[in-house]
């Protein structure tokens, strides 16, 4: 323990070299030491451990099985030490690391992948992880640390002076049919056309659902009576692959989903009304000090917004 303590990265590097080269001369020389202070730093190794390193022969200096020890070890030590320092600048500069993101759908569509992709494409290194959920869960993560920063809604038991909030943008809302739909391709649809028809629908409470309660409700139409509750994107795609339902969904998400090629052949209905959800937000912890990798990602997400 004692020899641990003592031994420095440059004791292992003359080691090495010495061993790669058989000469202590190119040794010192490629570590840019004078020959004396090169013998004299292995004289002081082999006093210490009581046992030589390194045979002179005529030929060169051949390892012993002591010094072979070291050698392996000392190989395996300086390239972790070398992989921790090139880890550590990395960090520093942003190249490196792990970015962990929450976010509501719509803004994960519009701007966060979009985001990721410019990161991962300049700084390949950076390891990034997108939860995407409702807004309580999301902020009940960046609470317990699970999360960098969050686009979502601040829930109305938190407090906003518990967290930096940026203004990030409102999210309209798309009304979504199979293409045989006997609403698909009806130009100017009011919302009291659309009340005889079955819907698929986040719960109540959400955002969304909120929205569209509250259009009907400003137009003095009854809220549809049969309504499939679900915040499953994949339920909500089945029931539009398989019946006449209406799925109300973010405009980013309906973006994605009728674009061609894509296996459920749905499209938005054309509906006089404006649908808009309420605002999210880019919300961190006041407490959490963010690394260059993440810094990247925020900045990529705010100039997408």
């Amino acid at each position: 323990m004692d020899l641990a303590r003592r031994l420095k990265p440059h004791h292992l590097r003359l080691i090495v070299r010495i061993a790669e080269s058989g000469k202590l001369q190119i040794a010192a020389a490629a570590l840019a030491m004078s020959q004396p202070a090169a013998s004299r730093v292995l004289a002081e190794l082999e006093t210490d451990i009581g046992a030589k390193l390194f045979e002179r022969h005529p030929k060169g200096m051949v390892p012993t099985r002591i010094g072979q020890a070291f050698l392996q070890h000392g190989r395996a030590i300086l390239g972790t030490m070398d992989s921790l320092a090139t880890e550590v600048e990395d960090l520093k500069d942003g190249q490196a690391g792990e970015v962990r993101v929450g976010c509501v759908t719509g803004p994960a569509v519009q701007c966060l992948v979009p985001a990721v992709q410019a990161v991962r494409a300049d700084t390949p290194n950076v390891e990034v992880s997108i939860e995407v959920g409702p807004s309580t869960e999301l902020v009940r993560g960046l609470e317990e640390g699970r999360f960098e920063f969050v686009l979502a809604r601040l829930p109305q038991d938190y407090d906003p002076r518990e967290f930096d909030i940026l203004p990030a943008r409102h999210e309209r809302v798309s009304l979504l049919v199979h293409e045989d739909h006997p609403l698909a391709d009806r130009p100017g649809l009011s919302l009291a056309q659309l009340t005889a028809h079955d819907w698929v629908v986040q719960e109540r409470g959400s955002p969304i659902r909120a929205a569209v309660e509250g259009a009907f409700f400003a137009a003095g139409v009854p809220v549809p009576p049969g309504v499939t509750n679900s915040s499953s994107l994949l339920v909500m795609l089945a029931l539009l692959e398989n019946s006449d339902v209406i799925a109300p969904v973010s405009d980013e998400v309906a973006g994605l989903l009728t674009r061609p090629g894509i296996g459920a052949r749905l499209r938005r209905l054309d509906i006089v009304q404006t649908i808009a959800v309420t605002p999210y937000f880019i919300i961190q912890s006041r407490q959490r000090q963010f690394s260059r990798a993440v810094e990247r990602v925020l900045a990529e997400v705010l100039a997408r917004l």
